[in-house]
């Protein structure tokens, strides 16, 4: 590999490192128009595992609008991202994969209310695997799919 393809490959890893913390932010700070400039404009995401939806990025952006309105508190931890870049010989090519883990805690409205703990306090936690598929766009590294594998959530019941 030259030095120029790794250059270009440390280059690619940064920008799509940065294209799953964006989606992160996107999420937890309910910005529906950044959402949806993750993607491209063929981007699916599927959260059925969850409990949700599987459809293209408008469809599951309105969706999560819905949902997430639910949630004062919002914070996913994307870690463990393994990203794997398609080669088009011997030289990075224009598609990517990630694998990443997230812890997802959430504050549920209108369940448990602990005055002790506070209004902030997270009652509602998931977590898993999300499966990335980016693609190098003219605008940038972009989403192609988003594939969320829930593994296991724990919701405190009211009064605890």
């Amino acid at each position: 590999m030259t030095q120029r393809a790794e250059h270009s490959t440390v280059m690619d890893r940064l920008s799509i490192d940065d294209l799953v913390t964006g989606y992160a932010i996107a999420l937890d700070d309910g910005d529906w128009d950044g959402y949806r400039a993750l993607f491209t404009d063929d981007g699916r995401a599927d959260y059925r595992s969850a409990g949700g939806i599987e459809g293209s990025t408008a469809e599951v952006a309105d969706w999560l609008t819905e949902v997430l309105r639910h949630f004062s508190v919002r914070q996913h931890l994307i870690v463990n991202r393994r990203i794997t870049l398609a080669r088009r010989d011997g030289a990075p090519g224009d598609t990517a994969t990630v694998q990443a883990d997230y812890l997802n805690p959430m504050r549920l409205d209108g369940t448990a209310a602990d005055a002790d703990a506070g209004p902030t306090a997270p009652n509602y936690t998931c977590a898993g695997r999300y499966a990335f598929t980016a693609r190098r766009t003219p605008e940038g590294w972009r989403l192609a799919e988003v594939v969320v594998h829930e593994k296991w959530r724990e919701v405190v019941p009211a009064g605890e």
